[in-house]
């Protein structure tokens, strides 16, 4: 268990307690890649996410639950 000053998270539950002011979207929500970083590997190509969302550089995602979340770059506009 890792103690903060306020309360007790078990291991298993410290990636997905988000202590941040105001509260990041869960991975859940269609906002969860506006989560705060975590740890960044760019020569990897990954960041893990307060939230636990595995964000990839071509924008897929793998979400705690191991859902797998398709690239989805936005698509260029044709002048």
């Amino acid at each position: 268990m890792r103690r903060t000053p306020t309360t007790a998270v078990p291991a298993d539950e410290q990636m997905l307690a988000c202590l941040h002011s105001p509260a990041c979207p869960t991975a859940e929500s269609e906002e969860r890649e506006a989560a705060v970083p975590v740890a960044s590997h760019p020569e990897q190509g990954w960041s893990l996410l307060c939230n636990g969302v595995l964000l990839f550089d071509d924008t897929g995602e793998l979400l705690p639950n191991g859902t797998i979340v398709a690239p989805h770059r936005p698509q260029m506009a044709m002048a």
